[in-house]
């Protein structure tokens, strides 16, 4: 998809992801081993309750999704940054939810635009758990 077919607005959704409790021990024990990800004995003493997963690892089963869904294909250049905000929890099983939406456009030159992406990532609930804004360079009609 080119930069001139998408419009500011223009909303996509992703297909669900679950967190695998296997996957978010495996994650969590390479890249964020902290009682809280780890320990369900520790986990069960806090106001969780609960392992929480890794925020990095919930984002990324949903950014999973995102890739399968290759919106741009081979118009897509690079991704030029990303910033996550965690508003709640995520949890083993857990079903997350995400809508991607255009929520800025910029032409940089005669030959790519960026665009700001914001995903809204819910929970099974529709609680909003996390939200991503991306930015990506995309190809433009020549």
């Amino acid at each position: 998809m080119y930069f001139e077919d998408l419009s500011v607005g223009m909303s996509m959704p992703l297909d669900p992801a679950v967190i695998d409790k296997d996957d978010m021990l495996a994650f969590a024990n390479k890249y964020d081993n902290v009682p809280l990800h780890t320990d369900e004995e520790y986990a069960r003493g806090t106001r969780f309750g609960k392992l929480i997963a890794p925020g990095v690892m919930s984002f990324m089963v949903v950014w999973a999704k995102y890739l399968e869904k290759d919106y741009f294909g081979e118009e897509l250049i690079a991704g030029a940054s990303t910033k996550i905000e965690w508003f709640k929890p995520t949890f083993a099983g857990d079903t997350l939810i995400g809508v991607v939406t255009v929520t800025k456009m910029v032409e940089r030159n005669p030959y790519n635009g960026l665009v700001e992406l914001t995903i809204d990532i819910t929970n099974q609930d529709g609680e909003l758990v996390m939200r991503d804004v991306t930015e990506a360079v995309i190809k433009r009609k020549r």
